[in-house]
């Protein structure tokens, strides 16, 4: 049997400010990781005129990051407390920092491609260690709630503000700006890393469970791949359905391996925990609507308002800026009343921005966005922390990096699953509307190209002559909108039955003054 060296005492830094100078680093990397999800997604045209993929390279070489990362974050959870919390963290910013390196000197797609699924192997490794150090600086609940408010809000804002960023970065220098500016954000991390995160491992003695890790590396790859290739195949594909055969297969065999194992890597009895169950549906469901969202409102737009890839990342800021707002408002509400109420508060409320969302039309100015970016990011903040606490407070003190894994898969499915789902409905909403229309107007113009996305159909309206340019145009504009109101019922809907789900199962709100039990006391 594997012995792990014991934590030696006391490996928890006494000074609260160095404590938090240690979460702040954390949670630098934890932002430059939410930045790489997204910082690519505006650099597409650039890149094509550079390398010339075909689509599906394009696809891959945006695809990648998330794909790797979501697959294998749970597997590599479970084994960031055996290793060594803080040698995870580093590792991850390392790999993070030299397939960067790679990939802004890539001469082909598929060095690019190779990059990027690099980077999303280091950040696997890199994002439930983060969460783990947090859980392990701050034992005491009420500093442990505030840091992991800081997490939500630099997390989130890395992920809300790489569009923006991306923008910003091909509009003055080229698509590989992308990868350069991760070497300075990922060098210093690492440096301010092993000079002040303290290094911690688990204290219990287990063996790794090496067949679930590898069933559920290879369930989750199965199942986020199929996610991902969906909208492009099509949902009911034989390869796309075979996809999901395969992951269904794949999770069902590590269920079972977890139910019989000795020394499971996933403990069903820890899934059985009311608490966990509901903080993990929570954050899959709030990032199913929230980053679905963000891919159709930053094509909104650019598509129907014609804004260029920084302007439009710089009109989504309203999004991470509510986000950081509703995170801040989680503790004083959960100090008073527990992680119930802000947790079903805030899935409320990014409902109500759906439906705010679902009233745009065609002559909507953008104040009717800002709102809905408002109430909905200061949902999401409300929610994420909130479940993120929930589900933490009830692992293990020694299961810390397998909690954040719990949390980082859920929401990085949930998240990819809102892109597919939300851009399908979007595609083909407007697709079948602007046929409607253009077919019964007789417009001008090769309507299967208009017809592929908003951006062709504006593209295509600009070589037309005037009149028949502005109809394609206008029946692509309200097609368009036709489609964003139907992504966004989708999305409330999916919320509003989260916040029941939540309402029900989770306990009702403590009053101020009740007695919380520390996390990882069973």
């Amino acid at each position: 049997m594997t012995v792990w060296p014991r934590e030696r005492s006391p490996a928890r830094p006494a000074h609260t400010l160095h404590r938090w100078a240690a979460a702040a680093t954390v949670c630098l990397g934890f932002f430059l990781l939410g930045m790489d999800l997204t910082i690519l997604n505006v650099a597409v045209p650039d890149l094509h005129d550079d390398l010339h993929p075909t689509m599906a390279e394009v696809q891959w070489i945006v695809d990648a990051y998330p794909l790797v990362l979501g697959g294998t974050v749970l597997a590599t959870g479970s084994v960031t407390d055996r290793i060594g919390r803080r040698r995870a963290f580093t590792a991850g910013l390392a790999l993070c920092a030299a397939a960067s390196v790679f990939g802004a000197l890539g001469r082909n797609p598929a060095q690019v491609i190779t990059a990027r699924g690099a980077m999303g192997a280091g950040a696997a490794l890199l994002m439930p260690a983060t969460l783990s150090i947090i859980h392990h600086l701050f034992p005491e609940p009420a500093l442990r709630r505030r840091a992991i408010a800081l997490w939500t809000a630099m997390g989130g804002m890395g992920g809300l503000t790489g569009p923006l960023i991306g923008g910003w970065l091909v509009e003055h220098f080229s698509w590989r700006a992308g990868f350069w500016i991760n070497l300075p954000f990922a060098t210093t991390t690492l440096v301010l890393a092993l000079l002040i995160v303290p290094a911690s491992r688990s204290p219990v003695s287990e063996p790794l469970d090496l067949p679930g890790t590898l069933l559920s590396g290879a369930g989750l790859l199965a199942l986020v791949g199929a996610v991902i290739d969906s909208p492009a195949r099509g949902w009911t594909s034989p390869r796309i359905l075979a996809a999901y055969a395969a992951a269904g297969l794949l999770l069902a065999a590590f269920a079972a391996r977890q139910a019989r194992a000795r020394h499971p890597m996933l403990p069903p009895a820890l899934l059985g925990r009311s608490r966990i169950g509901v903080g993990a549906a929570a954050l899959a469901l709030m990032s199913f609507g929230l980053f679905g969202a963000l891919f159709v409102t930053t094509l909104y737009l650019q598509g129907v308002w014609g804004y260029s890839p920084w302007q439009a990342g710089l009109r989504t800021l309203p999004l991470p800026v509510g986000l950081a707002a509703g995170a801040a408002l989680t503790l004083p509400m959960a100090t008073r009343w527990g992680d119930e109420l802000p947790l079903v508060t805030g899935l409320i409320t990014v409902t109500a921005g759906f439906a705010i969302l679902a009233t745009t039309t065609a002559t909507s100015g953008y104040g009717h966005l800002l709102l809905f970016q408002a109430v909905a990011g200061t949902g999401a903040g409300l929610t994420a922390a909130a479940a993120t606490e929930t589900v933490m407070s009830a692992v293990p003190a020694h299961r810390a990096g397998l909690g954040s894994a719990i949390n980082d898969a859920t929401r990085q499915v949930g998240s990819t699953l809102g892109v597919a789902v939300q851009g399908s409905v979007l595609t083909t909403v407007y697709s079948n509307h602007l046929h409607e229309r253009l077919g019964a107007a007789h417009a001008d113009g090769p309507l299967d190209t208009a017809a592929d996305s908003i951006l062709s159909a504006r593209a295509l309206s600009a070589r037309l002559p005037a009149d028949a340019g502005h109809r394609l145009l206008s029946a692509a504009t309200e097609s368009f909108v036709t489609g964003l109101t139907h992504t966004a019922l989708t999305a409330g809907g999916v919320t509003l039955g989260a916040a029941l789900a939540a309402a029900c199962r989770l306990p009702a709100p403590r009053r101020h003054g009740t007695t919380e039990k520390p996390a990882g006391e069973t």
